[in-house]
Parts: C-alpha cells; sequence; structure tokens
C-alpha cells in the first residue's frame, strides 16, 4: 500500500497504486497501516468485531451441546469446521492448563 501522511507524520489517506501524494510504500502487516485501518472504523464495526470473540465462544459451546446429545455427529461437520474447533480447543486447553486468567464459565471443552 502507498501512504500520504500529514505534516505531523501522521498516514491520512491509502493508494493502491503509486500517485503524486503516495510515494511512501507500506507492507500491508505494518503497524502503522493496521492501525491507521483500524482508527477508520465505524463505531458499528468496531462493536461488531467486539462481540466475534464471544460468539465464536458461543457457537463453539453449541457444538459441544449438539454433540453431546447425539443430534449431530462431530464428523458431519464440514472438515475446515473440524479443523477450527480441534484447534481451538487445543489452545483453550493449554491456556487452561497455565491458569492464569479464568474465563469465568466453567464449560468443559
Amino acid at each position: 500500500m502507498y501512504i500520504k501522511r500529514n505534516h505531523q507524520g501522521d498516514i491520512i489517506a491509502l493508494s493502491k497504486v503509486a500517485a503524486a501524494d503516495f510515494t511512501e510504500q507500506l507492507a500491508d502487516d505494518d503497524a502503522q497501516l493496521l492501525a491507521f485501518l483500524q482508527s477508520e472504523k465505524s463505531s458499528e464495526q468496531l462493536a461488531l468485531e467486539q462481540t466475534d470473540t464471544a460468539m465464536a465462544r458461543v457457537l463453539e459451546d453449541v457444538v459441544g451441546l449438539l454433540v453431546e446429545q447425539g443430534v449431530i455427529r462431530f464428523t458431519d461437520l464440514p472438515a475446515p469446521a473440524q479443523d477450527k474447533l480441534l484447534a481451538r480447543r487445543e489452545l483453550r486447553g493449554k491456556r487452561q492448563g497455565i491458569e492464569l486468567l479464568d474465563d469465568g464459565d466453567h464449560l468443559p471443552l
């Protein structure tokens, strides 16, 4: 991405192509670029992103409950969904093994 800065050195605009005022190029994962993009999000976008993690946990718990009750089999889920759920289960298991923070829900993996 090509960026335009103000006199204070802050990013004020982006372009996919080089242009007269867009001569400095940054990598797509540059911290300054990511911070600028984050600052440009609407309050609705930010609120939605904040609920994404909680919603992912709710869906994991619903899938776990459906599997436990025999409504669905874990293998009925698409392979990418299985992989993601297993990866998250493993990460949560490692985190709970450390027990630095309590997520407060006391639900089994």
